[in-house]
């Protein structure tokens, strides 16, 4: 009788383990995440190269009907030599606070739209958690918000391929502290390396990541699958002249005219950047640079050149802000590029 138990039971262990394998081969993203080796975060930086913030603030995830972004602009922009996307997400009022902070289908839908068409494009993907002005303003009070997001989105990407990275947070600021940041993307990242154990995650300093602000820092040593970011806007009365959220409206004709005592400033400060990173080890995304348009052309040409190649130069990887509205670098009601911002960009 123990002997038949015994042999049943080894026939059934046989069969589970015979299904387990089939699945795997018709469905290779069934195999767990915890399988997946890690990947070289300095060789998938290098390719993620030259990236374009897109859609967060199109109508689109109100309304597909509403929709600015076009499909087609997903091949457009590889064609144009780009090579990643960053998608600025703000989820927090698609979420359902009575139903644990579920996101809502049609965000959803919008989201899956987004990665599957890029990654067809070949471009490589950044999930960019943008809502660093409700974190900013009332840390605690939006956490489980900001936790909730993190528990879902790496759920739903745990099957990804590599080329499908997190962003814990864009610029991290005003309440949301260092100290209090150094705790609150730990937490995230916790949630996420449960389900994604070696995703490659973005993460930057507090004070809207700032270059000068890397020293208050500090990332998990063992954790080799981060990208570090930094954003970079300076001098902000040329970047954002004629802006009336940066309390300049009324300040433009400001010029960038490319002069030693210029482009020495840029150099210095990416240079504490790139200090930081090779002391730790990490691989740099400039996720975010630009000049608004209220500026000249001239001028914002020669900045855009500069500002690239530097980072380029430092081995960087970086993304455009942004595609469409303000900093704008393709014109969608004339359905064109902006010529001279996208010519900077790629050097053309």
């Amino acid at each position: 009788m123990i002997h038949k138990r015994r042999l049943w039971l080894a026939r059934l262990n046989r069969g589970i383990v015979f299904a387990l394998l089939l699945l795997a081969a018709v469905q290779p993203s069934a195999v767990p995440a915890a399988q997946k080796q890690a990947v070289d975060t300095f060789a998938l930086n290098a390719k993620l190269g030259r990236g374009v913030n897109i859609i967060g603030y199109d109508p689109i995830w109100n309304s597909k009907d509403k929709a600015r972004f076009k499909e087609s602009y997903f091949r457009m922009l590889k064609d144009a030599g780009f090579s990643a996307v960053r998608i600025n997400l703000h989820p927090f009022r698609h979420m359902d606070k009575d139903n644990d902070y579920a996101l809502r289908s049609s965000w959803w839908e919008v989201l899956d739209w987004a990665v599957k068409n890029a990654l067809q494009s070949d471009l490589i993907v950044i999930l960019d958690m943008h809502e660093f002005g409700a974190m900013g303003n009332d840390p605690e009070g939006n956490k489980q918000r900001f936790l909730a997001f993190w528990r879902q989105v790496s759920e739903r990407f745990k099957d990804a391929p590599d080329n499908v990275l997190f962003e814990i947070l864009n610029e991290p600021s005003r309440k949301l502290s260092p100290e209090t940041w150094n705790q609150y993307f730990r937490e995230a990242l916790a949630i996420i390396r449960k389900t994604n154990p070696t995703r490659t995650v973005i993460i930057g300093p507090a004070n809207y990541n700032s270059i000068g602000s890397l020293n208050e820092l500090n990332l998990p040593k063992d954790d080799r699958n981060i990208i570090l970011t930094v954003h970079y806007y300076s001098p902000m009365d040329f970047t954002h002249q004629g802006a009336a959220w940066a309390n300049r409206k009324d300040k433009t004709g400001v010029e960038w005219k490319g002069t030693d005592e210029e482009k020495a400033a840029v150099e210095r400060d990416f240079a504490k950047a790139q200090a930081w990173a090779k002391e730790h080890n990490r691989p740099v995304f400039l996720g975010e640079f630009g000049v608004y348009d209220k500026a000249q052309m001239e001028s914002r040409v020669r900045y855009l050149k500069f500002v690239t190649r530097a980072a380029e130069k430092s081995g960087w990887s970086w993304a455009y802000w942004q595609f469409d509205s303000d900093f704008i670098l393709y014109d969608i009601g004339k359905e064109e590029w902006v010529g001279p911002v996208r010519d900077a960009l790629l050097q053309k």
